[in-house]
């Protein structure tokens, strides 16, 4: 049996969706990819700095969940369904290393989701973004409500959804819902550099801030400054923020270790 996900372990870590054409989201694929999340979330800050996800294939990063399974999702079969994928979701935005998805092509429905659950995203020229599950008459299903409001607003997220309009790269850059606009068929490679940066910095300190920013939607600011405090006497405790001072009075790289 063909791999449906696959993880490439390093300091940038791959995880890829290879269902082709379209790395639809079945039940089979959420398997996979919650045994690749799973490994990912025990690696030591040392070990996996970053993650770079992405769609194999030439036609989508992900086309979502199959509309030949909407059927099987009515009454008592839904609700576990969906959960499932929620679930899945919110595991891959909870990883404790950050996440950058690499849109080369089409990112719809569950596919959008996928990507919105990474921190960061990244678009090839060429590729189509949306939700547009109410064309078919449903919900998205799997986040992308509560997480596009988040990233784009609740006004564009509400028309985008509510229309089920798909926008191109460059309207995805312009509103925020992706950080760069790349040429086409480069958008893993722009996302590996991006994931490069990141495992060149602090681990201890990279985990810190994605958390941080993460709490800042969901606390109070008097409550997000607080935590803000605590991680740094964590982190000024740490042998990677002597490395770093050392480093910079000595003129030479750090070598992090994620201590």
């Amino acid at each position: 049996m063909a791999e449906l996900v696959r993880l490439e372990l390093g300091t940038v870590a791959h995880l890829e969706l290879d269902n082709p054409p379209m790395n639809l989201v079945t039940d089979a694929l959420l398997d996979e990819l919650d045994a690749a999340l799973a490994t990912l979330e025990a690696a030591a800050p040392g070990d996996v700095r970053a993650v770079v996800v992405s769609g194999a294939g030439e036609r989508a990063f992900s086309a979502g969940s199959d509309v030949k399974g909407f059927e099987g999702h009515r009454g008592a079969a839904g609700r576990p369904h969906f959960e499932r994928e929620e679930a899945a979701m919110t595991r891959l935005a909870q990883l404790p290393m950050p996440t950058i998805a690499a849109i080369d092509h089409n990112a719809l429905g569950g596919g959008l989701e996928i990507a919105l659950a990474c921190d960061i995203r990244v678009c090839a020229e060429g590729a189509s973004l949306g939700l547009p599950e109410v064309r078919l008459a449903v919900t998205p299903g799997a986040g992308g409500t509560q997480r596009l409001a988040r990233v784009i607003g609740i006004g564009r997220a509400k028309e985008l959804t509510l229309t089920g309009r798909l926008i191109d790269a460059a309207e995805a850059e312009r509103i925020g819902l992706v950080s760069r606009v790349v040429p086409a068929g480069t958008a893993k490679a722009a996302a590996d550099e991006i994931a490069a940066q990141i495992a060149q910095r602090g681990p201890l300190a990279v985990r810190e801030v994605k958390r941080l920013i993460d709490l800042s939607a969901e606390v109070e600011l008097d409550a997000g400054i607080a935590a803000e405090v605590a991680a740094s006497e964590r982190v000024f405790n740490s042998a990677d923020m002597l490395e770093g001072a050392g480093a910079f009075f000595e003129k030479r790289a750090p070598q992090y270790r994620g201590e």
